[in-house]
């Protein structure tokens, strides 16, 4: 049974994702409105800010962001100043919705949209499309099961002296169930073989523990994501040619993702509970396209 749904993960996560699109797009989670209406609003956190360089470091620069669900993150990069900013997703119903965003807050001409598989990229997107940066953010390589793969599209698409940004869930933060409390792992921090777990179409990347709506059908699917360690991250850039100069690790994340987090009363970041100081949440990468 595995081995069907590893040859089928794209169709199946597609569809888990398309069902949880309309959901989302509702949720104060993701705070549409407050986007939409507020031209000076954007989503994007300090960490991911910081990591780039500061928001003067995104003004007039062309950006791929990667795994973009329904492109709030990239229409930030734009409203933040980004020359042009093309967003790839799996998901048709995340591109439609956010091409439906990006009109209504007139950043269309400073955006794009595409749905594909980002192994498939290269079939979407002109090669000689090259970008000043690369970037993916939250619950993203965990989608994929080959790095080597991701790795050669981010080289592929970087210019030389590009840079890569990525801010991502630690690979310890995903040895739990997202239904446990026990402090003993679930799963192995090595990519051994894909993670087939039931979920349903409520789930929030990143706000899994909000209040439902009661009214709002939650239908069960299953999710296939696979386990990757901190270096098979770091070597498949490595060996594409893209050349780590930051990596960071934080004890604190931006969302409620699990019951065992707590948000902290001084910085409104969440911990762990039980391991407060411990463990890591959060990693964070930069890194330069060698010339």
């Amino acid at each position: 049974m595995v081995d069907s749904l590893y040859n089928d993960y794209i169709s199946n996560n597609r569809d888990l994702w398309n069902k949880r699109v309309d959901i989302h797009i509702k949720s104060p989670s993701y705070n549409m409105n407050e986007f939409i209406e507020n031209e000076n609003y954007h989503s994007l956190n300090k960490t991911e800010i910081d990591l780039i360089g500061g928001e003067n470091n995104i003004k007039n620069k062309t950006i791929l962001h990667l795994q973009c669900h329904f492109g709030l993150d990239t229409l930030s990069l734009a409203r933040l100043g980004a020359a042009q900013v093309a967003g790839v997703d799996l998901s048709d119903k995340s591109i439609k919705i956010a091409n439906e965003i990006s009109k209504k807050t007139k950043l269309n001409s400073l955006t794009k949209f595409i749905n594909c598989d980002i192994y498939d990229l290269k079939q979407h997107l002109d090669n000689n499309d090259l970008f000043d940066i690369v970037f993916t953010t939250y619950g993203t390589i965990k989608w994929l099961p080959d790095l080597k793969k991701w790795a050669h599209i981010i080289s592929y698409y970087l210019k030389p002296n590009g840079i890569f940004i990525m801010v991502d869930y630690h690979p310890i933060y995903y040895l739990w169930s997202f239904d446990t409390n026990s402090p003993l792992a679930t799963y192995s921090y090595f990519n051994q073989s894909p993670i087939v777990e039931k979920t349903d179409s409520y789930f929030i990347e990143g706000m899994e523990h909000e209040e439902k709506d009661k009214n709002t059908q939650i239908e069960e699917q299953l999710s296939i994501r696979w386990n990757h360690s901190i270096s098979d991250i770091l070597n498949s850039l490595i060996q594409h040619g893209v050349e780590i100069n930051i990596f960071n690790e934080y004890d604190y994340g931006h969302y409620d993702d699990y019951s065992n987090l707590i948000k902290s009363n001084q910085d409104g970041l969440y911990r762990y509970k039980n391991f407060d100081k411990i463990l890591p949440i959060l990693y964070s990468i930069k890194a330069t396209k060698k010339n």
